[in-house]
């Protein structure tokens, strides 16, 4: 399991919900936190590489720009695994997925212009990969929560 030290705490924790929109945010992260930019930019690379920061970006409301977004859970074999997951991913409206134990083991949020290309784009998976049991559960409620975790 890859080791952080109080630099890269420091760095995870600051931009988890203050990430600085400008030219150059990455200067702002390291004058905010006494740091170089040049330190920050790398130890953000290297806590990407080990997987500790998974992205950074906005989270936006899909409604709120036109689109529609969605929850799909997909009941796929063991041995199809990798390819339903590398066939979702590749898909731009994909935002993450993940496993679960569960019949319905695999989970992915969808994002697109139309309740339409959603429906044609799952129906393409399913043709690709050969996984017929995917669920398209579209919100009818939304309950955002802040996700920050102090480390």
């Amino acid at each position: 399991m890859p080791q952080i030290d109080d630099i890269d705490k420091k760095i995870i924790n600051g931009i988890q919900a203050h990430f600085p929109i400008e030219p150059r945010p990455f200067r702002a992260i390291a004058r905010d936190l006494d740091l170089d930019e040049a330190q920050v930019i790398a130890r953000v690379k290297q806590l990407k590489e080990e997987g500790i920061i998974r992205r950074i970006g906005g989270n936006f409301s899909p409604d709120k720009l036109g689109f529609h977004s969605t929850l799909c859970a997909a009941s796929v074999p063991e041995d199809k695994i990798d390819l339903f997951t590398k066939t979702v991913n590749s898909y731009p409206g994909v935002t993450h997925n993940y496993t679960r134990s569960h019949t319905y083991n695999i989970w992915f949020t969808f994002i697109a212009q139309s309740v339409d290309i959603i429906k044609n784009n799952l129906e393409e998976i399913s043709k690709t990969t050969g996984v017929s049991g995917i669920l398209n559960l579209p919100a009818t409620d939304v309950f955002k929560i802040s996700a920050k975790f102090k480390v």
